[in-house]
């Protein structure tokens, strides 16, 4: 069911949309509605809609990112004409319009199947707190799909659709992941539009993708994201914010706590599987670095032990005012707590957080990214029931900061149990650093899981999420002397973030020269058309493009920034000199490189 494997089919005619579209429609009716779903478009509409769609031209279809593709939304999100309960159906409304990412999914060319069974109000990380039923991990019935998107993750790796939304306030879309084996993506607050969704703890609220592949994941955000102006949390991110040039480089920097301050909360496998999980990150390149994980565990305990609890509250108080004994005794409990914090509560809260995000900050100039266990350990339904609200928050150990601290992440399988369990780990990194995470996400997620979701389909047989060069948010610069890695000038792109992509060659037609009276000794690159040398040696840095200024203005004469043409083909920023600087330089082309030049002086 991955996006690229169904859109080859349609486009082989082994397979129609409306093919597709009315075996989901089977299967539910075999299954039966709950608890995964809790209602869904009309057959005879998602039909109307498929047959519409195979009846386009190809050139049609190809402005169609998700042409054809099945996915359902999690029942706090509004669709028109279908009412929205938020596990609630007291609380049940039919909206007029649907929320902003349903109308921009299915504008790419998505087909929307339904609205998925939750954790009432969004409350939860263990998706039994619903009327609607108690879904389950897809690998043993016994154990929780894990919340509050449990409909959704669950919908997922059953193979009914190809992607779903949930929602993602303390873990609510990475937690299910784990549990169910899939990926789990918690975008940067306020990239996705939060309008015409019921707001849980609306300053921290955020729409997640549950996706079989990261690839999958990262064509659903692309498609869904983007400024709205209806939605007072929206955003729109500055020149080089997005920057992760760690991601395309060979290698990056991880944070990972003392296993001494890991908790596992007694769970006998969890703590041998995060830790092959982390040898697997070091061998696609990454060091690992010990971090204090004590701040971030501080500002998770905030959510839920602190007056965030008041913004549920203040998101359904008439309801709850006069239909208490209508909602789930579980959340009407943790709910109803919020009237014991006031608004000095509320101060003392923001001030500590601050204080506490000051703590975390530093973290972030000595790492890239952050690994931990995506939830501590699995609990089986008898074992919540027996204590609901203490093991739910165990389960959000490690996820619980992440939108305090406005941070962005991705759950990732990462193997199996000896019990059949799948296990799962969460990358994490600064806001909007998203692109960069799916990136290494797939790397991690192929080098260690061999199927998808519920299935025994293969994830080798699914296209690979390449990554972008240059990364979101950066540009490439070719520096061929003084700024090369080991050389007196380096120090310039590494403080700037820049990271070493790769070494390659520029094309022929290019003379390379030792400058004269130049401290530290420069050499000169200078594009001669028609010549054929060998090529000049270059590094390609991936550079933050907010960076790009700064660095530019410290170029000296006759030194500048123009436009080099590499071996291949392709064309970057470099450096190369103006005619005048080379007038009395040696010529050294036939070195090919700047290191054979000094090595000559030796």
């Amino acid at each position: 069911m991955d996006i690229t494997s169904l859109q080859q089919a349609y486009a082989s005619g082994q397979a129609t949309i409306s093919s597709v579209v009315a075996e989901i429609h089977i299967r539910i009716a075999a299954e039966g509605l709950h608890p995964i779903w809790i209602s869904l478009v009309p057959a005879d509409q998602t039909l109307r809609r498929a047959a519409e769609l195979d009846a386009l031209a190809p050139a049609d279809r190809a402005k169609l990112p998700l042409f054809g593709i099945p996915f359902a939304v999690k029942d706090n999100m509004d669709v028109a004409g279908l009412p929205s309960t938020a596990g609630c159906p007291a609380y049940a409304f039919t909206p007029s319009e649907s929320a902003t990412v349903v109308t921009r999914l299915e504008a790419a060319g998505a087909i929307l199947i339904g609205k998925t069974n939750m954790d009432q109000f969004a409350t939860g990380l263990v998706g039994t707190r619903s009327p609607y039923g108690a879904p389950s991990s897809v690998f043993n019935p016994l154990y929780i799909s894990g919340g509050s998107s449990s409909g959704s993750a669950v919908a997922v790796a059953s193979g009914l659709v190809t992607f779903a939304l949930g929602t993602d306030t303390a873990g609510s879309g990475r937690v299910p992941a784990m549990f169910n084996n899939i990926i789990g993506l918690k975008p940067t607050r306020g990239l996705l539009s939060t309008k015409g969704v019921v707001p849980a703890c609306r300053t921290l609220d955020c729409i997640s993708v549950f996706a079989e592949t990261a690839l999958d994941a990262s064509l659903a955000l692309d498609a869904a994201r983007g400024f709205d102006a209806q939605d007072p949390y929206s955003r729109i991110p500055s020149i080089g914010v997005e920057a992760t040039p760690w991601s395309a480089a060979a290698t990056f920097r991880f944070g990972v706590p003392a296993p001494s301050t890991l908790n596992f909360f007694g769970d006998p496998h969890n703590p041998a599987l995060f830790q092959s999980a982390v040898d697997k990150l070091v061998s696609l390149g990454g060091e690992p670095i010990e971090i204090d994980l004590a701040p971030f565990l501080a500002a998770a305990q905030l959510l839920y032990k602190g007056p965030w609890v008041a913004e549920r509250y203040a998101a359904i108080a008439p309801f709850l005012q006069q239909h208490l004994d209508d909602m789930d005794p579980t959340v009407a409990t943790i709910i109803s707590g919020a009237t014991s914090y006031s608004a000095v509560d509320a101060f003392d809260a923001a001030y500590k957080l601050e204080d506490l995000r000051a703590k975390t900050k530093p973290v972030w100039q000595t790492i890239d990214l952050l690994v931990l266990p995506t939830a501590p350990r699995t609990y089986t339904h008898a074992e919540i029931a027996a204590n609901p609200i203490e093991l739910n928050s165990n389960l959000g150990t490690y996820t619980n900061f992440v939108n305090l601290l406005d941070l962005s992440a991705i759950a990732v399988p990462a193997g199996f149990r000896p019990d059949g369990l799948p296990f799962g780990v969460s990358l994490i990194a600064p806001a909007l650093h998203d692109a960069g995470l799916l990136t290494l996400a797939d790397r991690l997620h192929r080098s260690i899981n061999t199927t998808l979701g519920g299935s025994s389909r293969k994830l080798d047989q699914t296209k690979p999420l390449a990554p972008t060069i240059p990364p979101a948010g950066c540009l490439l610069m070719a520096v061929v002397g003084a700024h090369l890695s080991g050389q007196p000038l380096n120090w310039q792109l590494t403080q700037r973030g820049g990271r070493l992509v790769r070494v390659c060659r520029t094309h022929p037609d290019y003379k390379f020269y030792a400058l004269k009276g130049t401290l530290p000794p420069k050499p000169g690159l200078v594009h001669v058309p028609g010549y054929e040398g060998p090529g000049i040696e270059v590094e390609l840095w991936a550079l933050p493009e907010d960076t790009v200024g700064s660095f530019v203005e410290g170029v000296p004469p006759p030194l500048c920034i123009g436009t080099l043409r590499l071996e291949d083909g392709s064309q970057v920023k470099g450096f190369l000199a103006e005619p005048f600087g080379i007038e009395n330089a040696t010529e050294i082309t036939h070195f090919g490189g700047w290191r054979n030049y000094l090595q000559s002086l030796k």
